[in-house]
């Protein structure tokens, strides 16, 4: 059986025919129509030019999705719901087919989608937790907007194939979350664009559980969260691609490879200038992980390292880190709960920033001496619990700072139950 379902006062034109269309009967919200027989079919035609749903700013998406019991599979131009034969390439209105077939657990094949002029969110939630899906559409347009693509087809947990995505001009949140929870989703297509969007490929192959191998991602001009989650719980990847950009953005890598506990390499990092979070999470979780990339730059942004290498378990040795401008947060949490970890980098900074080191070697149960920490100029919080929770800890830096600040030792050796004695300034 087929249905429609209305949302929000949401009543488009839609009729359907069992007879090759010698008689067309409209299709009413909440009316199922039985297909009997294996092999029986319905045409679909509406008369919606001004599009098939929408969204008000005042009422959020007034949508319309189908209704399915079985197996159905789509064929023909999804464009006959607005012109009545198919012929149009062009979508007339932001949010057009916005979770068109979402929850169709019985939909084995998609409709074509012919359009080459997107609109934005126009395929938003189209097929999510279409779970029969084995294949998806071809996707011919070359110019993206805003959200087009936007979870597309999130939870297709049978899609081994993805369609290619030709595109070089992005927009914001274009391919965001459009693979989440992929989970046999095996191959992913190329992504040749350059020039990143705000969040375009943010969360794009979330827990793709299948997925072994990340594309080639050549971009050089980065945007805000451009990268952010997109292969986080991809449990099966063991390499990371290359990442040529030197100018960071904000939370541009954030969470990029959360729990990618197959992960053994990963790409060089050779940027200089950083921005607020833009490696925050990178790694965390990431449990393969022996070697960590260097990290060149001198001068950090807030959050710039926070959580970089978090519970990455498999790593001994921590990159130098020669910065000497830091910034509130930068190395918040960056080796926590690194419990193999065994050497630690120098940390010439002699000015520090608020909780700069807070939490960063928390939980390093394998550390037995810490590095040096020259510091005189002190801030807000900044040793924070930096080694609480380091068991194997026996000798602890001197503090030779002389003047201090609010919270600046809070918990700082915590727990460090084999250390003994503490040198500060002010003693």
């Amino acid at each position: 059986t087929f249905g429609i379902e209305n949302n929000y006062g949401n009543n488009p034109n839609i009729e359907y025919s069992k007879d090759e269309g010698k008689t067309w009967t409209t299709l009413t919200a909440y009316t199922n129509v039985t297909l009997a027989n294996k092999g029986d079919k319905a045409l679909l035609r509406g008369d919606n030019p001004q599009g098939f749903s929408s969204c008000d700013m005042d009422y959020g998406f007034i949508y319309s999705s189908f209704t399915m019991t079985g197996k159905i599979a789509a064929s023909g131009s999804v464009m006959s719901l607005i012109d009545g034969v198919g012929t149009t390439s062009v979508i007339p209105n932001d949010y057009c087919f916005y979770g068109l077939f979402k929850y169709c657990d019985a939909l084995t094949q998609t409709p074509e989608l012919p359009a080459t002029t997107l609109t934005k969110g126009c395929y938003e939630h189209m097929f999510e937790f279409c779970s029969a899906l084995t294949k998806a559409s071809e996707l011919p347009a070359l110019t993206m907007a805003d959200s087009c693509y936007w979870a597309m087809f999130s939870g297709c947990t049978n899609l081994i194939a993805a369609p290619q995505l030709p595109s070089v001009a992005l927009a914001c949140g274009c391919y965001g979350d459009m693979f989440d929870r992929c989970t046999s989703l095996t191959e992913a297509p190329a992504l040749p664009a350059t020039n990143m969007a705000v969040r375009c490929y943010n969360n794009m192959f979330c827990e793709c559980a299948s997925l072994k191998e990340a594309p080639e991602l050549p971009a050089t001009i980065l945007a805000t969260e451009c990268y952010s989650g997109m292969f986080s719980h991809c449990i099966s990847l063991t390499t990371a691609p290359q990442l040529p950009a030197t100018n960071m953005a904000v939370r541009c890598y954030n969470n990029m490879f959360l729990h990618c506990i197959s992960l053994t390499e990963t790409p060089k990092l050779i940027a200089t200038v950083l921005d607020t979070s833009c490696y925050s999470d990178m790694f965390y979780g990431c449990s393969s992980l022996m070697n960590a990339p260097e990290l060149p730059a001198t001068t950090l942004s807030p959050f710039c390292y926070a959580g970089m290498f978090g519970e990455c378990t498999s790593l001994t040795k921590a990159p130098e880190l020669p910065a000497i401008t830091l910034k509130e947060y930068c190395y918040y949490g960056l080796f926590r709960e690194c419990s193999s970890l065994t050497q630690t980098p120098e940390l010439p900074a002699t000015t520090l920033a608020e909780e700069c080191y807070g939490v960063m070697f928390s939980g390093c149960m394998s550390l037995t001496e810490a590095p040096e920490l020259p510091a005189t100029e002190l801030a807000n919080a900044c040793y924070r619990w930096m080694f609480s929770k380091c068991a194997s800890l026996t000798t602890a830096p001197e503090l030779p700072a002389t003047e201090l600040v609010e919270e600046c030792y809070d918990g700082m050796f915590f727990e460090c139950e084999n250390l003994n004695y503490i040198k500060v300034g002010v003693m």
